[in-house]
C-alpha cells in the first residue's frame, strides 16, 4: 500500500513539473505572438502595452482558475489567484526592489502609486464582500469595476509616456534615470515585429492558438496534480495553490528578476519570447498581481455559476498580507517620491511569514 502511494505521489510530482513546463512556454508564446498579431492588425503599441502585456503576463493563473472553476474545485481556482498576487509581490516584486540582479528598480511614480491602490482597493473589496465565506455578486461587480478602471489607466498611461508627456521617475537608486520614451514601447528595442505578410500573419496565429493549447494543457496538469496531492496527503487544496502552484507560476518571473539563474535555454527562450520591455518588470508585477484578483476572480465566479466560496484560509492570509504589502510599496512613492530597499524587505519577511502560516497552521474550509 505504501509503495502504491509513493509511486502515484511520484507521478503526479512528475505531471506536475510538467504542467508548470507547459504553462510557462505556453503563456510566453502566446504573448509574444498575440502582441505580433497586434501589431499586424495596426493597433497603436500604447493600446497593447496597456491591455495585451499585463494580460498575457497573468495568463497561466488565469487560464487554471478558469479550469478549476468550472470543475467546482473552488478552493484550487481562488488560491491560485490570490496566492499568485501574494507570491508575485512578496516574493518577485521584493527581490527586484532589493537589487538582487545588481539593478536598481526604476518606475514611473504616478503609475507605481496607482497599482498598488488598485491592488489595495480590490484586497479591500474581498475584506467587504467575503465575510460571510462568499463573494457576493455585488463584489464580484466591483472588482470587475476595477478591472475596467485598471485597463483604461494602463492606456492612457502608455499614451502618456510614449509619447513623452509625463513621467516621474522613482528610483531605489540615489538618481532614477531618466528612459527616453522612444525605448520604452514595443519597438527593435523590446522586439522586432516581422514583416506585414499573409504568412506571418498565419505563423503568429497558429503560435497564438499553440500557446494557448500549451499552456491549457499545463493548466490541467497542475489541477489533477494538485487536487490529487491533496488527496494523497489528506490536506486542503488552498495549501498547495499557495506553494507549489503560485511558486511554480512565478519562477519564470523569478528567473528575471535573479537575472536568469536557472539556465540558458531558458533565457534565450524568454529573450526571444518577451512581450514587455525588460524594465518594466516591476510594474508588469503588479499588473499580474491585479489581475488576478479583478479578473480571475469573477472569472472563477462566473465559471462557477454561483456565490464562489472563498474559504477561511484566505480570508486569514492571502487577502491580508496582499493588501499590508500594497500599503507598504505605496508608502514612500506617496509621500517621499522614492523606493527603497526596506520595502523589498519587508514584503518578502510577509511572504515567508505567509508561507509558513499557510503551511504549519491552515485554516480549515478553504
Amino acid at each position: 500500500m505504501y509503495g502504491e502511494v509513493m509511486s502515484v505521489l511520484v507521478i503526479t510530482l512528475g505531471l506536475y513539473m510538467l504542467g508548470l513546463l507547459l504553462a510557462a512556454i505556453g503563456s510566453r508564446l502566446a504573448g509574444r505572438c498575440t502582441t505580433w498579431c497586434c501589431a499586424l492588425l495596426g493597433l497603436p503599441m500604447w493600446v497593447v502595452g496597456g491591455t495585451v502585456a499585463p494580460f498575457c503576463l497573468a495568463l497561466p493563473q488565469l487560464m487554471l482558475a478558469f479550469l478549476a472553476a468550472g470543475m467546482s474545485i473552488t478552493g484550487l481556482a481562488v488560491g491560485t489567484a490570490l496566492a499568485g498576487a501574494v507570491t508575485n509581490v512578496g516574493l518577485a516584486l521584493a527581490l527586484c526592489l532589493l537589487g538582487v540582479n545588481g539593478q536598481p528598480v526604476v518606475a514611473d511614480r504616478q503609475e507605481f502609486c496607482r497599482k498598488c491602490l488598485l491592488l489595495a482597493a480590490a484586497c479591500g473589496v474581498l475584506a467587504l464582500f467575503v465575510r460571510d465565506g462568499t463573494l457576493s455578486y455585488t463584489g464580484t461587480g466591483l472588482l470587475m469595476l476595477l478591472f475596467v478602471v485598471f485597463i483604461l489607466s494602463s492606456i492612457v498611461y502608455q499614451h502618456q509616456f510614449i509619447y513623452g508627456e509625463r513621467y516621474e521617475p522613482i528610483s531605489t537608486a540615489a538618481d532614477a534615470p531618466l528612459p527616453q520614451a522612444q525605448d520604452y514601447g514595443y519597438t527593435a528595442h523590446t522586439m522586432a515585429f516581422p514583416v506585414m505578410s499573409f504568412g506571418n500573419s498565419l505563423k503568429n496565429l497558429a503560435g497564438v492558438l499553440g500557446g494557448l493549447a500549451l499552456l491549457a494543457a499545463g493548466a490541467q496538469a497542475l489541477v489533477y496534480s494538485a487536487t490529487t496531492i491533496a488527496n494523497l496527503t489528506g490536506t486542503i487544496q488552498a495549501l498547495w495553490a499557495a506553494t507549489l502552484i503560485s511558486f511554480g507560476f512565478c519562477l519564470p518571473l523569478l528567473a528575471e528578476a535573479l537575472g536568469h539563474p536557472f539556465g540558458s535555454v531558458w533565457k534565450r527562450f524568454d529573450t526571444r519570447c518577451r512581450f514587455y520591455p525588460a524594465d518594466t518588470l516591476p510594474i508588469q508585477l503588479l499588473n499580474s498581481a491585479i489581475l488576478n484578483l479583478t479578473l480571475a476572480l469573477p472569472i472563477s465566479s462566473l465559471m462557477y455559476r454561483h456565490r464562489l466560496p472563498v474559504g477561511a484560509q484566505f480570508r486569514t492570509y492571502e487577502v491580508p498580507a496582499c493588501a499590508v504589502m500594497a500599503l507598504l510599496l505605496l508608502i514612500e512613492p506617496l509621500l517621499r517620491r522614492r523606493l527603497h530597499r526596506w520595502q523589498g524587505t519587508a514584503c518578502l519577511v510577509i511572504y515567508f511569514a505567509y508561507l509558513a502560516a499557510v503551511s504549519f497552521v491552515p485554516r480549515a474550509g478553504a
